[in-house]
Order: structure tokens, then C-alpha cells, then sequence
């Protein structure tokens, strides 16, 4: 039970935080009132995950503010929703108010409540009226917000009912969800696993509501498909003139977006055919003049289509969001429909090249200025050791010198194994690196590497058991536990322990020391190229590659270098391959 409650915890965090990223790039697509309202719905409830992650400890005030703005987050988010759903009307502004005021009043309950339970603690009488009339505005307004999606879709078109029907029951879903996690006071209980389903099953059915596959898109667009075709076989049936042609793809072309009403012009700006469109509406129509309001609630869509003709179509406020897709469809058929698409995937293919390029072009101009960066001290140190050389060999004596040549030994070996280490990295970004794997003494190949790595090899200690064999690419292991062990020396403390096993078709290698480990705020940064901690600028000198260049291989290999804390403190690398037979 635990574990399932922590996994549905982890997932809903990272799906409540993609669904917070789509709708936000959904408005900036649009940028319209509706999308403005679902961003920043579902985006509160993204950061509300986000923070949800920050403990909530008894007597910590900055934790316990963090926890009332969660509730807080939760508090407006039906409003939001409710503001999403009816966005597409005219707002009934004393309503809006109203309800405004209310979310408010909630929101300052929230700040204002004595004390908030911890989970398993028991409930005062002031926190269980809050939860109820926190509830009952929840539901309320999610139920309003589902209905409206609901009754609406009745009337579009299949893609945008579907899509309008998923965000219908996710919000009913996630209302349930809420109801079990309101009942319950446990964190790991059968109310608490069935609360995190509900809420697993929410957040997919809103992403497909906002972000359905394509695969999906076309078998719901399927009854509009049959539409599309029908209209292209007309176009491509003998026809004496434009009104003629025109006449016949008008009704199929309306019923792929809901249309109530559309008409074609022609690349002179007249009107060669109309549907359901009043005789006397016809001449504003004519030479580009403004298409009139035919009906209150509908919305005029203008579609430029090919050798300048278009069409005028009047479909439903929820064409534009939920139907986008059916509108470029519309628009491709009014442009002869192979040409049209071909030029469509010409451009996005071109527009993901450029992007392509344009982040290739960033990553080696950062590269580059950072290896400058890096190899610039050196250069630095050894251009003044040889100058002073050249100017003062005369004045120095042989202690002098010594401790000259070996400064110029440290930093030309410094320098050498710096551009060693950035010639890795660009094979293995070029992917020139070749992973021949073979069958090996896991202890002893792993011995020869502590004996050259360790800086104390009796410091070490190996748990490999003796004839662990595992097929491994010699060179990579070699240069991931090099870089582990050396690290572990240098910025960790003794002992340092290797251990290594064969499980479930996968090799297993840890690397632990008893130091202080890495700091939280700097563990997401720890495998980025010449990123170091600040103690570790204290404790010695580095570049920041060997990490890099450490997971590098390992993913070149096909599996992965990751990091946690050990116990009861230090540093843990883990090492995960597969293994090939």
C-alpha cells in the first residue's frame, strides 16, 4: 500500500506539472481568453505538486506557510476551471464577482485556520467546517465547469466533443479524488491509493482533452474523414464553373468544424458560393469587407487558402480551441488538398531543421567558450613559469628551478588531461565511440583500476565476489570507476567502497565514500559539464568533466550514472548496464 500511494505520488507530480506546461504552451498558441484561464488553472496545479514536495514539518513556520498555500492552490483552482469553461460566453460579471468573492473568502479561511492537521492527526470542528465548505464550493463549481463541457460538445464536431468530454470527466474525476482524500486522515490507506487512481485517471483524461495523439485524432476525426473525402471527390468531378465546384464541397466542408454557416471567395474577393448564408449578408462579403455577426454567439474564422481565395466560416466559440485541427483541415481543402499538405510538411520540416541547428549552433558555442575558460588558467600558469625562466634563470637557484619544472609538470599534466577529457566528450557527442563489449573478471579488472585510481589502495574496499563475470566494454568501465574512485578520494573521505553485482540482466557497480556527501541544491547540476559544487572549489582543484564524462559513457553504453545519498552520510554513485549476451 505504501509503495503504490508513493508511486501514484510521483506520477501525478510529474503529469500535474506536464499537464501545467501544456496548456501553457496551449495559450501561447492562441493567446485568447479561454486558453489565458486554462494556463493558469492547470498551471496552479502544477505548481501545487511542485510545492507539495516541501516537507511540512511541526513548529516550522516557513514549511507550514508552504502547506496553507498548497490548500490555498486547491482553493481557487475550481474557480479558475469555472472561468476556463465559460469563457467561451458572455460572463455574467455579477456572477463572476460573486464567485470571486467567495474563492477569496476561502483563501483567507485558509491563512486565517488556528491549526492544520498533519496526516493521522485529528480533525478540530473549525478545520472539518472549513474542509466542508471547502468541498461543497469544489464540487459545485466542477460540477457547473463539467456540465457546460459536456452539454456543449454535444454540438461540435467529433474530435472537439471528445476532447470537450475529457476534460468533463477528468474534472468529475478529480472531484472524486478529492472527496476521498478529504474523508481520509492516513497517508497510506486504501481511501488515500483509491484518491491518487482517481487523480492518475484525471490528469490523463485532461491531457487527452487538451493533447490528444494524433493516432487518436484521426480515429475520432473518422465521421469528418468520410466528410473530407466525399468533398474532394466532388472537386475532382466535372464541373462547368466556380459557383458549380464551390456548391459542392460547401456542406461537407461545414460539417468537418460544426459550421452553421460558410462561404467561398474567390482570389477578386467575390462570393462564387454560399451555405446558409442570408441573401443580404452577401454583399459585405464582397472584396475583403468585414464578415458580419450572423449569429451572437458564433465566431467568424477567415481562411486564406491557396492563389489568394478563402473562406469565411461561422462556426461555434469552440471551434477555434477544440477544433484548431479541423479548421487547417478545412483550410487544405480549399487548396487543393496535395499541395497544400506537402507544403505544410515542407515548412515544419524546415522549421525543425533551423531549430535543430540553432540549438547544435548554441551548445558548441557554449562548449567552446567554456573549454576557452578551462584551459585559459594552465596556459596562464605555465606562460609565467617560462617567462620567468627566460628572464630570471640566471637569478634562480636550484630550488627555484625545481619548484619551477614542477609547477610546469602539474599544470602541462592539468592541461593534457583537461583536452583528453573534452576529446572524450567530443566523441562521444559525435558518437564516435565504439562499445565493444566482452566478457570480463568483473574483481579483477575492478582491482587493476583501484590500484592506478585510489590515492591510498588500502583505503578501498572491493565487494565484488570473486568470479563475478559480467560483458562489459573494457574502456568504458575503466574510464566511469576511474573518475568514481578518484572523486571519492578527492572529495570525499575514506573508506571508499566498491561493490558490484549481476541482477536481472543488468550489471550493478556502486561507489560509495563516508564524506559529506553533495549538497541537495546542487545534485541537479552534479553531471553538467564543468559544474562544481563550492566545497568542492575549496577542497581542491578539477574541472568538472570527470562526472560528465562518467555518465557519458555509461549512457553510450545504453544505461545510466545516478546519484544519491548514502547512509548514514556521503556519496553514492550508481552504476546501471545492461547486459548483452
Amino acid at each position: 500500500m505504501h509503495t503504490a500511494v508513493q508511486v501514484l505520488h510521483y506520477v501525478n507530480l510529474v503529469a500535474y506539472v506536464a499537464l501545467g506546461g501544456v496548456t501553457f504552451l496551449f495559450w501561447r498558441r492562441r493567446r485568447d481568453r479561454g486558453t489565458w484561464w486554462a494556463a493558469i488553472a492547470f498551471g496552479s496545479l502544477g505548481l501545487l505538486e511542485l510545492l507539495s514536495l516541501i516537507p511540512n514539518h511541526v513548529g516550522n513556520v516557513p514549511e507550514r506557510a508552504n502547506g496553507r498555500l498548497v490548500i490555498a492552490l486547491l482553493v481557487v483552482f475550481p474557480y479558475f476551471l469555472f472561468r476556463f469553461t465559460n469563457a467561451f460566453h458572455p460572463a455574467n460579471r455579477r456572477l463572476a464577482n460573486a464567485l470571486f468573492l467567495l474563492s477569496a473568502s476561502l483563501v483567507i479561511w485558509t491563512f486565517a485556520l488556528p491549526k492544520i492537521p498533519q496526516q493521522g492527526e485529528a480533525r478540530t470542528g473549525v478545520f472539518e467546517a472549513f474542509l466542508a465548505v471547502f468541498f461543497i464550493h469544489w464540487a459545485v463549481l466542477s460540477i457547473v465547469s463539467a456540465m457546460t463541457l459536456w452539454r456543449a460538445g454535444r454540438e461540435q464536431p467529433t474530435v472537439a466533443r471528445r476532447r470537450m468530454q475529457f476534460l468533463a470527466l477528468a474534472t468529475g474525476f478529480l472531484t472524486l479524488a478529492l472527496l476521498l482524500a478529504v474523508i481520509t486522515t492516513k497517508q497510506y490507506s486504501g481511501l488515500s491509493l483509491g484518491s491518487g487512481i482517481l487523480a492518475t485517471a484525471s490528469v490523463v483524461a485532461f491531457l487527452l482533452g487538451f493533447s490528444p495523439p494524433q493516432i487518436l485524432r484521426i480515429w475520432w476525426r473518422t465521421p469528418e474523414q468520410a466528410r473530407v473525402q466525399q468533398a474532394v471527390a466532388s472537386l475532382l468531378t466535372f464541373a462547368e464553373s466556380q459557383e458549380e465546384v464551390a456548391s459542392r464541397v460547401l456542406e461537407p466542408a461545414a460539417g468537418i468544424v460544426g459550421a452553421r454557416a460558410i462561404a467561398i471567395r474567390n482570389n477578386e474577393g467575390a462570393v462564387v458560393a454560399a451555405w446558409n448564408v442570408p441573401d443580404d449578408a452577401r454583399p459585405s462579403l464582397e472584396h475583403g469587407q468585414a464578415a458580419p455577426l450572423l449569429w451572437d454567439d458564433a465566431r467568424v474564422v477567415e481562411l486564406e487558402v491557396a492563389d489568394g481565395s478563402g473562406m469565411v466560416v461561422w462556426t461555434s466559440p469552440y471551434a477555434p480551441v477544440f477544433g484548431d485541427e479541423e479548421l487547417r483541415v478545412l483550410t487544405t481543402l480549399g487548396a487543393l488538398i496535395g499541395l497544400a499538405l506537402d507544403r505544410v510538411r515542407l515548412f515544419q520540416a524546415e522549421r525543425q531543421a533551423r531549430v535543430s541547428l540553432e540549438r547544435a549552433d548554441a551548445v558548441k558555442t557554449n562548449f567552446i567558450a567554456l573549454a576557452a575558460h578551462e584551459l585559459r588558467t594552465p596556459m596562464t600558469t605555465i606562460r609565467g613559469f617560462v617567462t620567468t625562466l627566460h628572464h630570471l634563470d640566471d637569478r634562480l637557484d636550484d630550488a627555484q628551478r625545481e619548484s619551477l619544472r614542477g609547477g610546469l609538470l602539474q599544470q602541462t599534466e592539468r592541461m593534457a588531461n583537461l583536452v583528453e577529457q573534452l576529446l572524450d566528450l567530443s566523441r562521444l557527442d559525435a558518437e564516435a565511440i565504439d562499445i565493444a563489449p566482452e566478457r570480463m573478471d568483473v574483481r579483477t579488472h575492478i582491482e587493476e583500476i583501484v590500484q592506478v585510481a585510489a590515492t591510498d589502495v588500502a583505503a578501498v574496499e572491493i565487494d565484488v565476489p570473486s568470479g563475478t563475470m559480467a560483458v562489459i566494454d573494457p574502456n568504458a568501465l575503466d574510464r566511469i570507476v576511474t573518475n568514481l574512485v578518484t572523486n571519492a578520494f578527492r572529495y570525499g573521505t575514506p573508506p571508499v567502497r566498491v561493490r558490484a553485482e549481476q541482477t536481472d540482466r543488468h550489471f550493478r557497480l556502486t561507489v560509495e565514500d563516508e564524506g559529506n556527501g553533495v549538497s541537495p541544491d546542487f545534485v541537479p547540476d552534479l553531471f553538467e559539464r564543468f559544474t562544481r559544487g563550492e566545497g568542492s572549489r575549496v577542497v581542491t582543484a578539477g574541472t568538472g568533466l570527470g562526472l560528465a564524462i562518467a555518465r557519458s559513457y555509461a549512457r553510450a553504453h545504453g544505461g545510466d550514472l545516478v546519484y544519491e545519498d548514502a547512509e548514514p552520510h556521503g556519496a553514492c554513485f550508481r552504476l546501471i548496464l545492461p547486459m548483452t549476451t
